[in-house]
């Protein structure tokens, strides 16, 4: 290497292309909402002018599944590294760095909450909520250092991304960063949920879906008041029956009831199928930081009862029913209220019109512009 630090120092400013090693870890395995923003981000990001983006994985297996889910075009660097070892590295001391593990690069992007040491490359730090600090209870159990991770990783990061401006706040009020090193990037919605329609007969045959049917979208995690829902959904029995589709989750066991269809896991084609076919979605959590299923099934146009939280409003602009959370009562009574609407062409086109402001495109131009702002 050349003995001139200057040089090395300001390298990526004297060059068109600014290099950027992402964390695809969260690509692996089935896609939570964390996934899916990954996923979109780096096909964005991959047909971005002046960025030139490689993704890497901490994690000893999986590394020809993270070649598979990449675009094409997209490099990936680095080999099989215990993860479990590294992390309890990172939670003391700052090494191994990345480029010892992966490649250099003018930008790190850790895009789930942990940012790994790096000796060159500026640190952008994807921070999606922080409903954690106040309630480790809504962590699994192999989470539980988070909190931990997540301030020594605010700590090296130069730039903190936030899914919205909720979040931005919070991060600025709970972790003491600074404004001007906070970098709100809303996430986006896929042009095809505006055009996805209903279940096909073939299609509803597979899954089990009845002909009318409320809707959550998640995994079954503590943080997202299941435990509400279905409490609400048993006090009416006239309801349309409840649908469940998301991952596997952890917490407390939740009681089955016969008026209730768990899905589980579904690919985002038959998701978005489901989702608009239902009569409204529900999401009942105790914290979010987007709300990503909402401004999904606004794009389709589907009603939406959710809880009254700042990230929530922020995304739903006024246009879905809000509950106080943890409250079943008022559940209840919203959930019967849009269950009865019926059909509802101009709401429909109002929420399609919000969610249409949303955009990939616009999440990974915002995040360029924080990957430019570490730099800088």
């Amino acid at each position: 290497m050349s003995g001139d630090t200057s040089d090395n120092s300001h390298r990526h400013s004297r060059r068109d292309t600014l290099r950027v090693l992402l964390d695809g870890t969260p690509l692996l395995g089935q896609r939570s909402g964390v996934g899916r923003y990954t996923a979109a981000l780096l096909r964005e990001l991959a047909t971005c002018r002046g960025v030139h983006v490689t993704v890497t994985a901490f994690t000893a297996r999986g590394q020809r599944a993270l070649r598979a889910a990449v675009p094409a075009g997209v490099g990936v660097r680095g080999g099989p590294v215990p993860a479990r070892a590294l992390r309890a590295l990172w939670r003391r001391v700052d090494w191994p760095p990345t480029e010892l593990l992966a490649t250099d690069a003018d930008v790190l992007h850790a895009t789930n909450f942990v940012l790994p040491p790096a000796t060159r490359a500026r640190g952008v730090l994807t921070v999606h909520d922080l409903a954690f600090l106040e309630h480790p209870e809504f962590l699994a159990p192999p989470q539980r250092h988070l909190p931990e991770f997540l301030r020594r990783s605010v700590a090296r990061a130069a730039v903190v991304c936030t899914p919205s401006n909720a979040v931005a706040q919070q991060v600025a009020r709970r972790l003491g960063v600074p404004a001007e090193r906070i970098v709100p990037t809303p996430l986006g919605v896929d042009p095809a949920w505006s055009s996805a329609g209903p279940p096909s007969p073939a299609l509803r045959a597979r899954l089990g879906l009845p002909p009318r049917y409320l809707l959550f979208v998640g995994a079954a995690q503590p943080r997202k008041g299941l435990d509400v829902l279905l409490d609400a959904h048993a006090s009416q029995p006239g309801l349309a029956p409840l649908v469940l589709a998301g991952p596997a989750g952890w917490g407390p066991t939740l009681r089955s009831a016969s008026r209730v269809h768990t899905l589980g896991y579904l690919d985002e084609t038959d998701l978005r199928c489901v989702v608009a076919g239902a009569a409204a979605l529900a999401l009942p959590s105790r914290d979010e930081g987007f709300g990503l299923p909402v401004l999904e099934a606004m794009a389709a146009g589907v009603p939406v009862v959710c809880s009254d939280l700042p990230a929530l409003r922020e995304v739903a602009g006024g246009l879905a029913t809000l509950v106080p959370p943890g409250d079943p009562t008022a559940l209840a009574t919203a959930l019967s209220s849009v269950d009865g609407e019926g059909h509802d062409p101009a709401g429909a086109a109002a929420r399609q019109a919000h969610a249409a402001h949303y955009s990939w495109q616009a999440c990974a131009q915002a995040t360029v512009r924080a990957y430019r702002k570490a730099c800088g």
